[in-house]
């Protein structure tokens, strides 16, 4: 009975998180210069740290207990943050790419439509790896997550910049810092 209701309960959280990101999603099409500009980029080797399953099993062995546990909801948090940002970055993408596919020149409306693809992809995968840190907030000892993020955001990058200097080589857009 009682995993019946911690499920139940499990489900009316994740179906709050669907629906608070589908709301905050909404794609609204403006001028690519500013859509660029509202990108955060994301330091990439920071996350890839955060998302390292091996970094977690060297805290839990290190670590007491409960100690592993507040870092871990520590790292959580901070590994939500990563992921929110990829979430709106992959938003702004989304439109930049939908802009490039009217694109007259063949090259830069193919790399629109990858962009568009990848990134689409990225939000998907985004939304899930939130759902997932929020179980692992409450069972911090959970198995790690947010690897399927780390990927895609790497490969929307290459098509953001691909797109990008496509369209404009004298300003690529940045979605990693260096």
């Amino acid at each position: 009975m009682t995993t019946a209701i911690v499920l139940v309960i499990a489900a009316a959280v994740c179906l709050a998180i669907i629906l608070r990101l589908a709301v905050s999603r909404s794609l609204q099409v403006s001028g690519d210069a500013s859509l660029a500009g509202r990108i955060k980029p994301i330091d990439i080797e920071a996350f890839r740290n955060l998302a390292d399953p091996a970094e977690d099993e060297y805290l839990r062995r290190r670590l007491s207990a409960g100690e592993f546990r507040k870092v871990r909801r520590v790292r959580l948090r901070a590994m939500s943050a990563y992921v929110r940002t990829a979430g709106r970055n992959a938003t702004l993408l989304i439109q930049i790419g939908q802009a490039g596919l009217e694109s007259s020149d063949a090259r830069a409306a193919e790399a629109a439509r990858q962009l568009v693809d990848q990134a689409l992809l990225l939000r998907r995968n985004a939304g899930f790896a939130l759902m997932r840190i929020q179980v692992e907030l409450v069972w911090p000892s959970a198995a790690g997550l947010s690897s399927g993020v780390l990927g895609r955001y790497e490969q929307v990058n290459g098509c953001a910049l691909l797109l990008s200097r496509l369209q404009n080589p004298a300003a690529p857009v940045r979605i990693v810092t260096n």
